[in-house]
């Protein structure tokens, strides 16, 4: 009889794998076509495995192959050591990914603007081997990105369309950034009727944020009529500072400080939010370093929604 150090030094993972098959199936045939392999190579090697352990593995008959008792406890720890081994490959993988990573991401301007710097600089100082590229772009624009699998994910408005996967990230307050001469009295709010009397300085078609205010108007039965738009919040805080009209923008895209000719305002009846998400495709799975930079997305963004 071989002794244990020898018959374990012999012993190969294809030997384990193959013998897993055979005791699974408790068929050599079945084995043999799960291994994509003859029956007399797999039966030779079952043969050299007992040869290696001296031990048998399996009672033959013509009618069926059932495990010994030695065979039903090897079985059961090679179930347990190809587990090990297959996870810690996946692991080394994971590891490697993450290292030499390369990540495309579509994100909306005004987050972009207001957070992506912060998580970009933390996330490259700590995987320093990962690109990352940032597309900066309108709702339309990303939710085509991620639909034709340009991008790993966007960032963008929630919506109910069920071609996407959305994962809450921020709750974003819109808000009225009014002109001074536009405003009489000391009031911190403004109703969204009074606020579609104004002038109104609005962001082009195909953005989320003009979408929502758009369908806010609707349902209050006002109109939206404007003789501006732009492309860009950084734009309508400019032009709203320049007296040309009251901006709705999100809370996220307004300055520390603003211009002494205008004050912000919260909307009411109603309020006006946008819920920002991280948006992918339904069964299609995030790499090890996208599902890294998610992960600090979700930490650093948590902290700026109520």
């Amino acid at each position: 009889m071989a002794r244990a150090g020898d018959a374990i030094s012999s012993v190969n993972l294809k030997l384990l794998h193959t013998f897993m098959l055979v005791g699974e199936n408790q068929s050599f045939r079945s084995a043999a076509d799960r291994a994509h392999r003859s029956g007399s190579a797999v039966s030779s090697q079952i043969r050299k495995l007992e040869e290696q352990l001296g031990l048998r593995l399996f009672h033959r008959t013509t009618r069926q192959v059932v495990l010994t008792r030695e065979g039903e406890q090897l079985l059961q720890c090679v179930r347990r050591a190809l587990q090990e081994v297959e996870a810690g490959l996946q692991g080394i993988q994971e590891a490697a990914d993450i290292q030499r990573g390369r990540i495309a991401l579509a994100c909306a301007p005004t987050i972009a603007g207001a957070y992506l710097g912060d998580v970009l600089a933390a996330f490259e100082r700590r995987y320093p081997g990962i690109q990352v590229f940032v597309r900066e772009i309108t709702a339309a624009a990303l939710y085509e990105s991620v639909r034709k699998r340009e991008v790993d994910l966007g960032i963008s408005v929630m919506s109910d369309t069920p071609e996407f996967r959305f994962e809450p990230l921020l709750r974003d307050e819109l808000v009225a950034l009014v002109p001074r001469s536009l405003l009489d009295g000391d009031s911190k709010t403004i109703s969204l009727k009074a606020l579609a009397a104004l002038p109104l300085l609005v962001l082009e078609q195909g953005t989320a944020l003009r979408t929502i205010v758009e369908e806010a108007m609707a349902a209050q039965g006002l109109r939206l009529t404007t003789r501006f738009q732009f492309m860009h919040s950084q734009t309508l805080i400019a032009m709203a500072s320049a007296g040309l009209g009251a901006a709705i923008l999100p809370s996220t895209a307004l300055p520390a400080s603003l211009a002494p000719g205008v004050r912000k305002l919260r909307i009411v009846r109603p309020a006006l939010v946008r819920r920002m998400a991280i948006i992918t495709l339904p069964g299609h799975a995030l790499s090890p370093a996208a599902t890294r930079l998610v992960e600090m997305l979700r930490t650093m963004l948590a902290r700026h929604s109520p």
